[in-house]
C-alpha cells in the first residue's frame, strides 16, 4: 500500500530537489510513497493573496491567517476522500510541537495518508490549530525560518521505514534509535582496508565469531550512548 503524503507550504519549490533524490526519490519512482506539494497561496485571500496579518494585542512579526489554512486543509481532505483515501492526518510543523523522534516516525509510517503543514512567520492563528490540526511536531529545540525543512525531515524519516524502501530491512532496524539497536546510538563502524594511518579495525570485527561481534557492538553502543546521550539509557534494561 502506497503512503500518500501531502505538504502544504508557501514555498513549494523548496521540495523539488531534496525529495527527488536518494532513497525518497527512488521510493517515489517505485510508487512506495506518493508526495504532492501544495501552494498555500492558491487558497489565499483577495487579489493580493494575503496569508498573514498583524497579531492582535501587538508584538513583532506577522501571524499566518486561519482562513486560507482552514480552506486548504479542508480542501485537501475532501480531495483525499474523493480519491478513495482515508482522511489524512494533519500535522503542523511547529517549535511548540511534540518532539519528532524515531518512535514518531515509525507511528506515522503506519498511517495511510499524511498532510504536513509548514508554519511560517511569527506563528499560526490558534483557531486553525483548534479546527484542523491533529498534532504538532517539532524536530528540535531551535527555531527555523519556516516548517519546510522540518517537513522534509519528517518525509525522509517516515519514508525509509516503509516496507521495501530500504533494500536490507535489517539496516533500518539496526540504525541509531532503531528497534534492533534498543533505541541506543549506533556504535563505531569500519570498512576496508584493515589499517588506515596506523589505526586498525578492532580484532572482534575480524574474528568471524558472530556472537563475539554482536557482544562488541552492543558494548560499544551502550558506551557511546552513555557518553553522548545518557538520557537514552533511562529505563533501558541494561542501563
Amino acid at each position: 500500500m502506497t503512503l500518500r503524503i501531502r505538504v502544504l507550504t508557501l514555498f513549494p519549490r523548496m521540495f523539488d530537489v531534496p525529495l527527488g533524490e536518494s532513497i525518497v526519490g527512488r521510493a517515489r519512482a517505485r510508487g512506495l510513497v506518493s508526495l504532492t506539494v501544495h501552494d498555500l497561496r492558491d487558497y489565499a485571500l483577495g487579489r493580493h493573496r494575503r496569508v498573514d496579518d498583524e497579531p492582535y494585542g501587538g508584538g513583532p512579526g506577522m501571524v499566518m491567517r486561519a482562513e486560507p489554512l482552514i480552506s486548504a486543509v479542508e480542501g485537501l481532505r475532501c480531495e483525499a476522500l474523493a480519491q478513495g483515501e482515508p482522511e489524512p492526518l494533519a500535522a503542523l510543523m511547529s517549535p511548540q510541537g511534540a518532539l519528532f523522534d524515531q518512535s514518531a516516525a515509525a507511528r506515522l509510517s503506519r498511517r495511510p495518508s499524511l498532510l504536513l503543514v509548514c508554519g511560517h512567520y511569527g506563528g499560526v492563528d490558534e483557531r486553525f490549530i483548534s479546527r484542523c490540526v491533529d498534532e504538532e511536531l517539532s524536530i528540535g529545540d531551535y527555531v527555523l525560518t519556516g516548517g519546510e525543512l522540518a517537513a522534509m525531515v519528517v518525509v525522509d524519516a517516515v519514508t525509509r521505514l516503509l516496507p521495501g524502501v530500504v533494500g536490507n530491512a535489517d539496516s533500518v532496524d539496526l540504525d541509531t534509535f532503531g528497534a534492533g539497536a534498543g533505541g541506543l546510538l549506533q556504535g563505531p563502524v569500519y570498512t576496508r582496508p584493515e589499517e588506515v594511518e596506523g589505526m586498525r579495525v578492532p580484532p572482534e570485527l575480524l574474528s568471524g565469531d558472530h556472537g563475539r561481534v554482536e557482544e562488541w557492538r552492543l558494548r560499544q553502543s551502550v558506551e557511546r550512548t552513555r557518553r553522548r546521550r545518557p538520557d537514552l539509557l533511562e529505563g533501558w534494561p541494561g542501563g
